[in-house]
């Protein structure tokens, strides 16, 4: 029944919700998932705790479906799970609860022992006897890993909404996200503290004669010496200090921000992103702006006078990619042959076999990361490529393991790769981690940097291992331990 679950979950998250959304495809995943969770949680408690692990689950499920706190708190860890996701509070999601019952009788039927056929004494009739705890782990096996690749590639993406214009009301600040319509309210951003933070509400739509009536130019009251205006074509700010004769540049989104945007979100055209309008206000000790810039999102200028680009408010901000997933992997498949690149350096024979079972191993991890996903954004999978690199980096380990206990690796040069491989990860994958989040602004620096810690951690971890293989002292190998060189 697990299994089905979980079927039932991969299928609706990336078919059923796509070509029919509606209220059934949108509550099955949440019955599947109240199905699926229970038993994944369950093997990591005893057997006793299969209830406390049920109204966990309930009462998880009913705090994040209720709360704006508990929607953004499960967004947060799923992220960290399953890359960058979105979890809506969704009171009407409860209809789901009943489903744990199903899964409770799911995970007692599992704990009962099923009858084994056996011989009778004397050739009778065949009789029959208990499995003991261990009968059926193999569909267990099988309904959990098929039920992780289920949770953690379900999500459907959905584009940033563009925000098209802004306006100020008194004191307050809205700005209209999404697609209009031809009359009524849209959606919208509303801040009474100066653009610090946001509110979701349903506003009028802009007037004007233009395609959202969003003014692209905006003097400061009272202060009409200083304006500002939006650049044609650009996600960009000029400012005027003498009423409009001159301008200079005040703010620009640069070209490595819309670089990380775009990989952001994937299926929108960052190229045309383009600041669409502003909006002034005053506020006490100065003036804030507030520029609507198309799928670029918001930027904010303070009262102090710096510019903070906002994107989206996190509770309206859309489903998005991981802008460095494809260096994250690369920095795994490093690390890995970082790790089996020390275990062979301290071994004494079989170098060629030990070689050729680490790059199938390495090439194995690379492939699943590569080929196993269809496409990382929509979190879309390929069940035979992730079966077909998930065995040949398996088995390629396996190998290596074996070829280094046989080939008297040293146990030392196993501690070495152990510690060198996170070294080997970070040094791949912090420059682009640092890229995405602004430090440095240029993706070609950020590939200089990778580079260069990516030639000297493995450098030194080799040298390590030698510099240990060439101290005297007492063998240590994998085998075992000795107190002289084997002959």
């Amino acid at each position: 029944m697990t299994m089905v679950a979980a079927v039932v979950l991969l299928l609706n998250d990336h078919l059923l919700k796509q070509a029919h959304p509606g209220f059934v495809t949108g509550k099955l995943s949440d019955v599947a998932g109240l199905v699926v969770a229970p038993p994944l949680a369950a093997l990591l408690l005893a057997r006793r705790a299969d209830l406390a692990v049920m109204l966990a689950t309930g009462a998880l499920f009913t705090l994040v479906k209720t709360t704006e706190t508990g929607a953004q708190a499960a967004s947060h860890l799923w992220t960290l799970a399953a890359g960058p996701s979105r979890v809506l509070a969704d009171p009407t999601d409860l209809v789901a609860l009943p489903a744990l019952a199903l899964a409770w009788w799911v995970r007692r039927r599992t704990l009962t022992p099923a009858p084994r056929p056996r011989p009778a004494a004397g050739g009778g009739p065949v009789a029959t006897e208990r499995w003991g705890p261990g009968a059926g782990r193999w569909r267990a096996v099988a309904g959990v890993a098929l039920a992780v690749v289920a949770v953690t590639a379900s999500g459907v993406y959905y584009p940033p909404p563009p925000v098209l214009a802004v306006r100020v009301e008194g004191q307050r600040v809205v700005v209209v996200a999404g697609y209009l319509a031809p009359d009524g309210p849209v959606q919208g951003l509303v801040s009474t503290d100066g653009g610090r933070t946001w509110s979701e509400e349903t506003v009028a739509a802009p007037d004007g004669t233009g395609p959202v009536g969003a003014p692209s130019a905006a003097c400061v009251p009272y202060q009409a010496r200083r304006c500002y205006r939006v650049v044609p074509g650009r996600v960009a700010v000029e400012q005027s200090d003498d009423g409009g004769t001159t301008w200079h540049a005040s703010w620009e989104l640069s070209q490595g921000r819309i670089d990380v945007l775009a990989r952001t979100h994937p299926t929108t055209d960052m190229t045309a992103a383009r600041s669409r309008g502003l909006a002034v206000q005053p506020r006490p000790g100065g003036h804030v702006v507030v520029v609507a810039s198309d799928a670029a999102g918001l930027t904010v200028r303070d009262v102090s006078g710096d510019w903070r680009h906002v994107g989206w408010p996190e509770f309206a901000a859309p489903w998005s990619a991981d802008p460095v997933e494809g260096e994250r992997e690369v920095a795994y498949v490093f690390a890995l042959a970082v790790l089996l690149g020390a275990l062979g350096s301290g071994m004494r024979r079989l170098h060629p076999p030990y070689m050729a079972f680490a790059l199938l191993a390495c090439g194995g991890l690379y492939y699943t990361t590569l080929r196993g996903f269809a496409d990382h954004h929509l979190g879309e999978v390929r069940p035979v490529a992730l079966a077909l690199g998930a065995a040949a980096t398996l088995l390629g380990v396996v190998v290596c393991l074996s070829l280094a206990a046989a080939g008297r690796a040293r146990g030392r040069a196993l501690l070495v790769g152990l510690a060198g491989a996170p070294l080997a990860f970070a040094a791949v994958y912090a420059p682009f981690h640092g890229w995405a989040r602004g430090t440095p602004d240029s993706y070609g620096i950020a590939v200089a940097m990778a580079a260069c810690l990516a030639v000297t951690v493995p450098a030194a971890v080799v040298a390590l291992v030698r510099r240990q293989a060439a101290a005297p002292g007492p063998e240590d190998y994998l085998a075992g331990s000795s107190t002289s060189r084997p002959t």
